[in-house]
């Protein structure tokens, strides 16, 4: 009998504990709806002050009610090389600070009997706003989080309901008064419990939901409470660690610094405990008239005093860690590089501007345009990376092969694009300041030159989506056809090896005449390959499907060409008007 009401608890804790985490789901997703672009949009426009980040970070997971959501956001756009590291920590910093807004909404409106009285009835309008309006998106999504939030104190309620009467259970009650007899050593037990738990749980915020039941209903007292609320939030770094996993390096480190910060966090409050314990009863004694370590049933006791005294340390924990914690950014970053080696093809595959930043110019402008040449010369090289990855699409042995060597293009695809948005935006910044006509000319050259190398980008995969098709339509080319793609691709690398030269040397001593030669090698070698096409085609010694697959691959080598010209031209228009003919 015993067993069956423990089995029956368990599903009626289990059935409480859904309800919530539904209605905390579909709270956020309706947040994010009405306000997740935006919210992106913030995201991406950081800046590497620490202040920008936290107010960012708070003022996101406050919005969208989920840090777990807001720092998988943040891994993607470091991952995409959207966000630098420091500005990612700064954000990770505020989302701890926004989701405490959690903890007080289930104490000030979910605990007791005061929910049931106004949730269902706004789950009722709720509902009738969503279908009413159900084609006007921002009203929808309003309604869905009120129904949300509903559902969420509704499932609160029912968690309550399914706490049993630990006097039915002596055994239990036991265990948890023996587990806080150890002192010290029982707080860093209840820390790594708490972890544990929220990794099962995969939910911070329904942790937390589940502590300050058990607070309410006299389970655990206020220290108990406290080391759980700290293992809770190492806990809930796991869900971003996991979305990492498939991350670049950069994403990896800013899922680690997740990790670093919370565990820094709880060793900062372990160091001074009493002290902030103290501080968080005072408080709570004067807002609810209770000690949070008033024994139940002894006179001043009251079940709100541990979950208001619980709320307020949960904001003290994030925002007190977060005033200490910003001024070791740097430090925080350099214990992250350690936990994350990157290798060397990790180092490459990421997009990461090496010589110029998102943060303020230098004041001279000659050295603005060299860091912006500088990162130009990276660029070329990634480019030039990109292009190395064609000719194994040919010889993939398998189809994962192929698709490996496509995820890679695709990705450096991506990377070019970016690489073009901001070294652009920072030419543009140096514009703006006082140049010489030399320098104006520079900065025009050198916005033709990331344009051109952008696009390069975009003909290599545009390449390699023509390979793919061949390769989905079974479409085969003979021997000769391939030896001539093969020294198409040959001069075609020439043309780019000269133009990456031209890129590293000095503008006005340029090899113009080696890069006009490239591509004249480029369009003879085109007009013989289209003249034999189209004979070939006369004569029907392949088919049309096989010819316009050809064709249209070395007519993409030679545009691929023209872009390179249009590198080497852009270096230093003078040198056009001497090279033409």
């Amino acid at each position: 009998m015993l067993f069956w009401n423990i089995f029956v608890i368990i599903l009626n804790f289990a059935g409480a504990l859904a309800l919530f985490l539904f209605g905390m789901k579909l709270m956020s997703e309706g947040l994010q709806k009405f306000a997740g672009d935006k919210m992106r949009s913030i995201l991406g426009k950081i800046t590497d002050n620490p202040l920008s980040g936290i107010l960012t970070g708070t003022v996101v997971t406050t919005a969208i009610q989920s840090s777990t959501a807001t720092t998988v956001m943040v891994v993607s756009f470091v991952n995409a090389g959207l966000l630098s590291l420091s500005g990612a920590v700064a954000v990770i910093m505020g989302a701890n600070i926004g989701t405490t807004v959690t903890a007080w909404i289930i104490t000030l409106f979910g605990l007791g009997e005061s929910a049931s009285a106004f949730s269902l009835p706004m789950a009722l309008g709720a509902i009738s706003l969503v279908f009413t309006f159900s084609k006007k998106d921002v009203l929808k999504s309003i309604g869905e989080f009120i129904i949300g939030l509903a559902l969420l104190l509704v499932g609160m309620e029912f968690l309550q309901a399914a706490m049993p009467n630990l006097e039915e259970y002596p055994g239990v009650l036991d265990a948890l008064r023996r587990i806080s007899e150890y002192g010290f050593w029982s707080i860093l037990l209840l820390i790594i419990v708490g972890a544990l738990l929220t990794c099962v749980i995969q939910a911070s915020a329904a942790m937390m939901a589940i502590i300050l039941v058990m607070c309410y209903n006299g389970w655990i007292g206020f220290d108990m409470a406290v080391a759980l609320v700290m293992g809770q939030n190492i806990g809930t770094t796991l869900t971003a660690n996991i979305a990492a996993m498939m991350a670049n390096t950069a994403g990896k480190k800013a899922a680690r610094a997740h990790l670093v910060f919370n565990v820094f966090g709880v060793i900062i409050t372990l160091l001074a405990f009493r002290p902030v314990m103290n501080l968080i009863a005072v408080m709570t004694t004067g807002i609810v008239g209770s000690d949070p370590y008033t024994q139940v049933g002894a006179d001043g006791y009251s079940p709100a005093a541990i979950p208001m005294a619980l709320s307020i340390f949960h904001t003290f924990f994030n925002v007190g860690n977060t005033l200490i914690l910003a001024w070791f950014i740097p430090q925080i970053l350099k214990i992250v590089n350690w936990m994350v080696k990157p290798c060397a093809e990790d180092e490459e595959d990421e997009f990461r501007l090496k010589y110029i930043g998102s943060g303020g110019l230098m004041n001279t402008a000659e050295l603005n345009i060299e860091s912006a040449r500088k990162e130009i010369e990276n660029f070329s090289r990634r480019v030039l990376r990109m292009y190395t990855f064609l000719p194994s699409l040919r010889t993939a042995k398998d189809d994962d092969e192929f698709e490996s060597i496509m995820e890679r293009i695709e990705k450096y695809e991506g990377i070019t694009d970016h690489m073009e948005v901001e070294i652009a935006k920072f030419l543009t910044r140096i514009s703006e300041g006082d140049l010489s006509k030399e320098g104006s000319q520079r900065i025009s050259s050198m916005l033709r030159i990331v344009d051109n190398l952008e696009s390069i980008g975009d003909a290599i995969y545009q390449i390699a989506m023509t390979r793919k098709n061949k390769r989905e339509t079974a479409v085969h080319f003979d021997q000769e056809q391939n030896e001539n793609l093969d020294h198409m691709t040959d001069l075609v690398q020439q043309a780019l090896s000269v133009m990456d030269s031209n890129l590293k040397s000095d503008y006005n001593k340029i090899d113009l005449d080696g890069a006009y030669a490239a591509e004249t090698a480029i369009n003879q070698y085109r007009d013989q390959l289209r003249n034999r096409h189209l004979d070939a085609l006369k004569l029907g010694i392949y088919d049309y499907s096989i010819g316009s697959a050809y064709s249209g691959l070395f007519s993409l080598y030679e545009k691929l060409g023209d872009y390179v010209i249009n590198v080497s031209e852009a270096i230093d228009s003078s040198k056009k008007r001497e090279g033409e003919k």
